[in-house]
């Protein structure tokens, strides 16, 4: 700013000097030499005021390809965190996807194959976009495959991450869950749903939500959690998703919704996962019209035989 006032103060006084003196140049040496030296100190100004625009042009895309190449390294660590593929014969099929509104996602999904044949799957989404929301979610991806490894309970599990989140993260900072384990041979599911959008599960009952459980972790550090269990028969399907989904086009007039997407769910239950998947995000597309304004995340689960007759 001041090289500009100093620039703009050495033209005027230039264009000035030029406007009264312009009867005196053929009659005045001295005059000729003043404005002679009045505009070669304007034009070097002005040169080495464009020398340092380019300088700090240069800088500026030094500084945005840093940032583009740390965007980058922090996505490619993030896509290697979700599971490259899903467990065989454990009675459950799966697809999942995980559709980032800022390049990098708050949404977290995984599949965990857990000891004496137990599975668990969850979805979480963390509060707020970008890079520090992306860095708490591999922060709770961490601390959940350390405690789901170690053998504890669904509550107490979330029991514990709440616990970790509200000493090591800042008191504004928190995240919605959904956390199941799948025991195959007694084909039962059982699961907290801490504050996270509702999985809609389609059996041959019905259809129903997946709500129980509690708060976001991340809020109160004393919060305790419910476990429910429901038996999943072959053919059921259970979709786990974040707000990202029913909340789509709420900015321009009305969110998608959940009855939309038990709508898109119950029309298209028997195709195969990845097709129901497509068919999700394409209602979801076809409504918002728009680039998302959130993080979308689906993972779709499907009863089938259990493992030990798979194959016949």
């Amino acid at each position: 700013m001041r090289d500009k006032v100093y620039l703009g103060g050495f033209l005027l006084v230039a264009g000035l000097l030029l406007y009264v003196g312009r009867g005196l140049l053929a009659r005045s040496a001295l005059v000729t030499g003043v404005l002679a030296f009045a505009g070669t100190t304007a034009v070097g100004v002005l040169g080495l005021a464009l020398y340092q625009v380019q300088l700090q042009l240069r800088a500026s895309r030094n500084e945005l390809a840093r940032k583009e190449a740390e965007l980058n390294f922090a996505r490619e660590v993030q896509v290697a965190l979700f599971p490259r593929r899903f467990p065989p014969d454990s009675g459950l099929e799966f697809s999942a996807v995980c559709v980032p509104a800022a390049g990098i996602s708050g949404d977290y999904y995984d599949v965990l194959q857990l000891g004496d044949g137990r599975l668990a799957f969850v979805v979480a989404d963390v509060s707020g976009k970008g890079l520090s929301a992306a860095i708490l979610m591999s922060n709770l991806h961490a601390g959940l495959h350390i405690l789901a490894e170690a053998g504890h309970s669904p509550a107490r599990l979330c029991a514990q991450l709440n616990q970790h989140l509200c000493q090591f993260t800042e008191a504004y900072r928190f995240a919605t869950l959904f956390y199941a384990e799948w025991d195959g041979g007694a084909r039962r599911l059982s699961y907290v749903n801490a504050g996270h959008t509702e999985p809609i599960l389609v059996g041959v009952e019905g259809t129903r939500r997946l709500a129980t459980g509690g708060l976001p972790i991340g809020l109160f550090p004393a919060s305790q959690f419910q476990v429910a269990t429901t038996a999943l028969e072959p053919g059921d399907l259970v979709v786990l998703y974040s707000d990202g989904i029913t909340e789509a086009g709420v900015l321009d007039a009305e969110p998608f919704g959940e009855l939309r997407l038990e709508s898109v769910i119950r029309a298209h239950r028997e195709k195969p996962l990845d097709e129901i998947e497509r068919e999700i995000l394409t209602a979801v597309g076809n409504w918002s019209g728009s680039e998302p304004g959130d993080d979308m995340t689906l993972l779709l689960v499907r009863a089938t035989r259990e493992a030990a007759r798979e194959g016949l």
